[in-house]
C-alpha cells in the first residue's frame, strides 16, 4: 500500500465514525502514526466503545511528536441525535468521512433488535443529512477531494451454500435483525449518492480479528474460556464458515477505498481465511496450549450448545474487483494473525476484565430470544 500521507492528497481534517470501536480504533491508531491528519473520532462511547488503544498510540506517538495528541478530537455524540450529529460534523469540517459507527453482534441484534435500527439505519440517516449539507457547502478543491466511506458487512448477502463467494454484484438476502439494518444502511447510502450526488465509497467486509475487539466475539471469547479454564461454546455442529480477516489487513483496504475507490462503486474484502468455526476453536486451543500449558490440551473445554436462531451457514468473499483496482491484497495468513491474537490477548488480561466489568458484560451467552 502507497504510504499514507500520498493516500490522504492533502486531505487534512478526518470524521471517523465509531472511532472507539473494534475497526474504528485499528483506523484511527493508523491515521495518528502515520499521518498528520487532525481525527475527529465520532463515538456514542457506548457498552462496547474503548479509547485504550488510541490513548496507548497517543503516548507512543507522543514521545517523538508533543502534538500527537492534539490532532485527535473525540466527539461523545450519538448519531442517531440529528442535530447533535449535523452540529459534530460541523465541528470537524472534515475532507473525508469514515463511517465505522455500527452495532454489530449478532447475538445481540436477536435480544434487542431496536439499538441496530437507531444506530445503523436513523444513524446512517443523520449522518448521511449531515455530510450532505457540509459537502454542498464545499467550494473548489474541497468539494472535488470530499469523499464518504462506508463501511458494511458481507452479512448483507445472507447464506452461502458449499460453493461460490460473494462479490459486488451479489443479492442481498440479510437474516438478521443486524444484517438487516447493516443492509438498510448500504441502501441509504447508495440513495443518497444517486439521488443527491454525494461522493460515495461502500466496502462490504468478512469477520475481522485481532487485538483489542471487544470480549463478546468468537475468537476472544474462546481465547478468555480456555484461559479461565471454562467450557468453550461450540454453536451446533461447528461447521458454520466465515471469512477470517486480519484487523490490519482490513485498515488497508479501508484506507485504499476511501481514498482511491471509485465513486459510487463498492468493494469486497475479505481475507482469504475460511474456516468452520470449529477449525477455528481447535486452532486457538493448538495455540493455548503452547502459550498456556498449564491449561492443555484445552481442546477437552470444547462444549457443544444450542445454535444461534437463523445461524447462517456460510460466508466467503471474493475480493478481485479492489486487489485488481486498487492492489489490496492481505498481509497476514490466518494462522499469523491468529498468533499475534492469542498472544495479545494472554499479555492483555487486566484490559478484558476492565472493558467486560464496565460493560457488565461477563462471558455469558446471549442471543438465544429468536425462533425455537
Amino acid at each position: 500500500m502507497r504510504d499514507l500521507p500520498t493516500l490522504l492528497a492533502g486531505r487534512r481534517r478526518l470524521l471517523v465514525t465509531g472511532g472507539a470501536g473494534f475497526i474504528g480504533g485499528a483506523v484511527v491508531r493508523r491515521l495518528l502514526r502515520e499521518s498528520d491528519a487532525i481525527v475527529f473520532n465520532l463515538d456514542k462511547l457506548g457498552y462496547a466503545s474503548d479509547l485504550s488503544s488510541i490513548e496507548e498510540a497517543l503516548a507512543a506517538a507522543g514521545s517523538s511528536d508533543g502534538g500527537a495528541e492534539s490532532r485527535h478530537q473525540v466527539l461523545a455524540v450519538d448519531l442517531a441525535d440529528a442535530e447533535a450529529t449535523a452540529a459534530a460534523v460541523r465541528q470537524a469540517d472534515p475532507d473525508l468521512v469514515m463511517h465505522l459507527a455500527a452495532e454489530s453482534h449478532v447475538d445481540r441484534s436477536i435480544e434487542g433488535p431496536e439499538a441496530f435500527i437507531a444506530s445503523n439505519v436513523q444513524g446512517t440517516f443523520s449522518l448521511l443529512q449531515a455530510v450532505r449539507a457540509h459537502w454542498e457547502g464545499l467550494a473548489g478543491e474541497r468539494r472535488e477531494r470530499f469523499r464518504l466511506h462506508h463501511i458494511s458487512t458481507d452479512e448483507v448477502f445472507g447464506s452461502l451454500g458449499a460453493e461460490g463467494r460473494f462479490h459486488e454484484d451479489t443479492p442481498y438476502d440479510p437474516r438478521s435483525p443486524y444484517s438487516a439494518s447493516k443492509a438498510a444502511s448500504d441502501h441509504l447510502v447508495r440513495a443518497w449518492h444517486h439521488t443527491y450526488g454525494l461522493p460515495v465509497v461502500l466496502t462490504n467486509c468478512s469477520n475481522n480479528f485481532g487485538p483489542w475487539q471487544f470480549p463478546e466475539k468468537l475468537i476472544p471469547v474462546v481465547i478468555l474460556k480456555a484461559l479461565a479454564g471454562e467450557p468453550i461454546p461450540l454453536y451446533g455442529d461447528g461447521l458454520n464458515v466465515r471469512d477470517w480477516l486480519y484487523v490490519e489487513d482490513h485498515v488497508d483496504a479501508l484506507l485504499l477505498a476511501a481514498t482511491r475507490g471509485e465513486l459510487g462503486r463498492s468493494y469486497c474484502v475479505g481475507g482469504h481465511g475460511e474456516r468452520n468455526n470449529r477449525e477455528v476453536v481447535e486452532a486457538i486451543c493448538a495455540r493455548m496450549d503452547v502459550l498456556h500449558p498449564q491449561g492443555a490440551p484445552h481442546a477437552r473445554l470444547i462444549t457443544a450448545v444450542t445454535d444461534r436462531p437463523g445461524h447462517d451457514r456460510r460466508y466467503a468473499i471474493d475480493p478481485a474487483r479492489i486487489t485488481a483496482e486498487l492492489g489490496w491484497q492481505p498481509r497476514h495468513s490466518f494462522e499469523a494473525g491468529l498468533a499475534e491474537t492469542v498472544a495479545w490477548y494472554l499479555d492483555h488480561a487486566p484490559w478484558c476484565a476492565a472493558v467486560r466489568d464496565r460493560a457488565q458484560y461477563a462471558g455469558e451467552r446471549i442471543g438465544l430470544a429468536g425462533r425455537s
